[in-house]
């Protein structure tokens, strides 16, 4: 965004020796030397002098960690194959092992909310299109599927309050320095140190899941991070906490509502924690993956050695023989009604009302914790024609600058953002097509596009695809946040994203549950919701 030019990122891969003590269930304990590469560690220097070394320790519990008490599951399932459940397969094989057969449905697609459609032979992503460069676990899966990053191609991005360019991104960094400082004072390096601290405390999550520690609530998992400041920004507005921080309303009107605005369709209302990871998410350091960042899914998927089953989960009840709860699962399939016996469950895909999960449950002794609150819809089209640059006050199309156009929620549009985008396979020798020629560009809007909007937004177009989703939380300041665990080895994964929704954050809830459903399972209470964990982690080294 406008003060990308304020941060660098430099992440460092090494390799060494890490000491590590395992404790048994006996009271013995074995010291050894874990050999791993770090590739976690980050090194963050930022222009106001916040410098931060983060390390990922080893990783407890993979496979090969020894079982501490009982058997294993031999049944697991997981219902929802977006980025959140094939990366749960994943980590379940991780820590579980070879031996439990680990069932995925899903009711659709592989991939969930990253997507693709197809416009003259070419891909486009439609959903989930950017990963932010300190996303460690996505990083991760790129690297163990051996997929490639997508080349990146520049392009400009502007802000639109309906009559005018409010703010304007140029091929000069001192320019735009000078702009920002002018237009807004300090409000861009006190928003940008704030959102360092917050990413500083946030990515101690990765040296805690690399030491095999889970926690049994996303409010625990916040509370370890960040103490009670991380919980209290699920509860406080996004402007609110800048307003506090001295950042001006003009800065927050013109910058930080248009990146909202098209991050999640919402205003500055949010809360303070997820508007902080829409921030960051803002910035320098963007990729994607090269064919779709979907493959991620599917390659998880096959990592896993998962059984994909391409059905509607229908139900889910207790199955309880004397004292041991397994869960039966039933499901549809195109051509037959079945069932199966499941000895942990784990839910990816969201439960609220709203979205029509169509699952029930089933048999319960008491009722499950209510999953409450909705999803806000987001429309996003892809339009396939010549943009009306005249609309924006160039009647000369190749004058036209900006291959994103952001808008401020004042201004009252009909229309979120309009940005070209490129195809999901580059070519080495591809260049992004001019204003005035035929481009396809990604709309984001409340509702459907009327064909008086399209006509004028565009001069005029070949097609139109609509996708609407059930992207996002429909966020407030007094919501609460859903369980993660529903009953004794049923988890809900998506509650995480009441906290803040995007493809590292339901990485990281992947990782947390397939630790917490393996240390539940084997009674290894001391690796949940443990307090101080950071000294914890300095005195098992």
């Amino acid at each position: 965004m406008f003060w990308k030019h304020y941060v660098m990122t430099l992440r460092v891969v090494s390799g060494g020796n890490f000491p590590v003590r395992l404790r048994f269930s006996n009271g013995r304990q074995l010291s050894l030397f874990y050999c791993l590469n770090i590739s976690s560690a980050m090194l963050l220097y930022t222009s106001v002098g916040f410098l931060s070394l983060l390390c990922a320790g080893p990783a407890l519990g993979d496979s090969g960690f020894a079982q501490l008490d009982g058997t294993p599951p031999s049944k697991i399932a997981v219902v929802g194959t977006g980025i959140g459940g094939t990366a749960t397969a994943h980590f379940l094989r991780q820590h579980f092992g070879p031996e439990v057969r680990i069932d995925v449905f899903e009711k659709q697609e592989v991939g969930g909310r990253l997507a693709t459609v197809t416009v003259n032979n070419q891909a486009y992503e439609t959903g989930g299109s950017i990963i932010n460069s300190l996303n460690v676990h996505m990083q991760d899966f790129v690297k163990q599927l051996g997929l490639k990053y997508r080349k990146s191609v520049a392009g400009k991005m502007a802000v639109f309050n309906g009559k005018e360019f409010i703010l304007e991104e140029t091929d000069w960094y001192l320019l735009d320095l000078f702009r920002l400082w002018w237009r807004y004072g300090s409000s861009f390096i006190r928003m940008q140190m704030w959102v360092e601290e917050i990413m500083e405390k946030f990515m101690r999550i990765y040296k805690y899941q690399g030491h095999g520690y889970a926690f049994s609530s996303v409010d625990e998992l916040l509370n370890s991070l960040g103490g009670s400041g991380f919980l209290n920004m699920t509860r406080r507005s996004l402007s609110e906490s800048l307003l506090e921080l001295g950042v001006s309303q003009r800065f927050i009107d013109e910058v930080v509502a248009p990146i909202m605005w098209v991050n999640y369709g919402q205003n500055v209302s949010i809360p303070a924690f997820v508007g902080a990871v829409s921030l960051a998410g803002a910035q320098t350091n963007l990729w994607a993956v090269e064919g779709g960042n979907k493959l991620v899914c599917s390659g998880l998927l096959k990592l896993a050695k998962a059984n994909l089953i391409h059905s509607q989960v229908t139900s889910i009840s207790l199955h309880s023989t004397g004292d041991t709860h397994q869960y039966k699962l039933s499901y549809t399939t195109q051509t037959e009604i079945a069932s199966d016996i499941y000895d942990i469950v784990i839910i990816a895909t969201p439960l609220q009302q709203n979205v029509n999960s169509g699952i029930s449950f089933l048999g319960f002794e008491h009722q499950l914790p209510e999953i409450t609150g909705s999803y806000h819809t987001m429309v996003a089209s892809i339009v396939h024609g010549y943009l009306n640059c005249s609309y924006f006050g160039f009647p000369d199309p190749k004058l036209f600058p900006f291959t994103s156009v952001l808008t401020s929620e004042t201004a009252g549009l009909f229309f979120n953002s309009a940005s070209s985008i490129c195809p999901v396979n580059i070519s080495t020798g591809f260049r992004r097509k001019q204003p005035h020629e035929a481009r396809v560009y990604k709309v984001f809007s409340p509702k459907p596009l009327e064909k008086d909007e399209l006509k004028t937004l565009f001069k005029s177009y070949y097609s139109v695809q609509v996708i609407e989703w059930k992207a996002y939380p429909r966020y407030g300041s007094s919501q609460e946040i859903p369980p993660m665990i529903l009953h004794e080895s049923l988890y809900y994964l998506n509650g995480i994203e009441w906290a803040a929704s995007a493809m590292e954050m339901s990485s990281v809830s992947a990782k947390n549950i397939a630790l917490l459903a393996y240390h539940r399972w084997n009674r290894q209470h001391e690796m949940i919701d443990q307090n101080d964990l950071m000294h914890k982690i300095k005195t098992e080294l």
